[in-house]
């Protein structure tokens, strides 16, 4: 079954990749010239990167004299590696890539901090539900990830060390978002995993599985890592922010914007903006899953004080690249842009 699994959810993202691939047109990173940016969304559908299609649904981009090219891949560790070929020139993923990249000696920065919390969920199947009470009972589980190497898997990796479990005494599967992740869970090909909206509203709404750790919130962040995680930003090559200055500011002009307009809207009227299939459980779930996801989201598109300390603690308890690596947090982001 795990076998089977493994290949449903390579073949959906091989498909996801290509479609990346044949829009990217092999193109290089001189782009921008002309105002055209190539941005690529680890998961254009999720939630927790929804301020990139709202930006482009809303003018934003065009009222900047951006040309932006919305790319999707499954997860955000695949967006990462299309930005350090030089197929697109930004990525909306996880803040946390730019520290792993750093350790690595690639100098990546967040020019706008989309979220200052995961906005991820870890729920546990209906069936696992009796044996999986909180992360001690990950030992000898199976659980879903987005993509191995992918802030899932981080975040999955810490909350197992924080609670006395190696990473080595459980799996990590790749899965997905969406129907892949829900098939899983159904199959029992995992007894839980980490995924965000509208996924969880999906599961929940299906009797699927239920909720064991909520980080949509700030509370619910506090609680499980410890403090703020900012998480979805928009970061970039520091090299092609420091060439592009202009181009980059109208990218933090039109994401501000987007994120102010948030803030004064309702779930149902950001709903009513996005595409009508990225509601695939119903228009009305797709609110609620909006609506339990807006709290994650940043006004001012500025890096929390405290939250690159967060981050970088919570790597270092699992990540043997950074363990012992010295990270400069200061060249992980940036609020040039956004406090302009």
């Amino acid at each position: 079954m795990r076998t089977q699994l493994k290949i449903s959810a390579a073949v959906a993202a091989a498909a996801l990749a290509l479609t990346g691939l044949t829009a990217c047109g092999g193109s290089s990173s001189n782009a921008a010239a002309d105002g055209k940016v190539k941005i690529m969304v680890g998961g254009l559908d999720k939630v927790i990167y929804l301020p990139a299609r709202l930006t482009q649904q809303l003018g934003y981009f065009k009222a900047e004299g951006l040309d932006v090219t919305l790319l999707t891949e499954p997860a955000g560790v695949q967006a990462t590696t299309s930005l350090l070929s030089g197929d697109v020139q930004g990525v909306v993923g996880f803040y946390d890539h730019t520290l792993d990249l750093q350790a690595k000696n690639k100098q990546v920065e967040s020019v706008v901090q989309l979220a200052r919390t995961p906005g991820e969920v870890e729920v546990v199947s209906t069936k696992a539900a009796d044996d999986i009470k909180s992360p001690k009972d990950f030992k000898g589980k199976t659980l879903g990830v987005t993509g191995l190497g992918s802030s899932t898997d981080f975040l999955t990796k810490y909350l197992a060390v924080k609670n006395g479990v190696k990473t080595e005494e459980f799996h990590s599967v790749a899965v997905g978002a969406g129907q892949t992740f829900l098939s899983a869970l159904q199959q029992g090909s995992i007894q839980g995993g980490m995924t965000t909206d509208p996924t969880v509203a999906q599961v929940v709404d299906k009797k699927l599985g239920k909720v064991l750790i909520d980080m949509r919130t700030p509370e619910g962040s506090q609680q499980a890592l410890g403090g703020l995680y900012p998480s979805s930003s928009l970061y970039m090559n520091t090299d092609w922010v420091n060439s592009h200055k202009d181009t980059v500011q109208k990218l933090a002009n039109a994401f501000v914007k987007t994120l102010k307009w948030m803030s004064a809207h309702t779930p149902e009227e950001i709903a009513a903006k996005m595409p009508a299939d990225y509601a695939q459980g119903g228009k009305e779930l797709y609110v609620k899953a909006i609506k339990d996801t807006l709290p994650m989201f940043t006004k001012d598109g500025v890096m929390p004080a405290d939250g690159p300390a967060t981050v970088e603690r919570v790597l270092k308890s699992f990540n043997p690249n950074l363990k012992d690596a010295t990270i400069d947090l200061k060249k992980t982001y940036t609020t040039e842009f956004v406090k302009k």
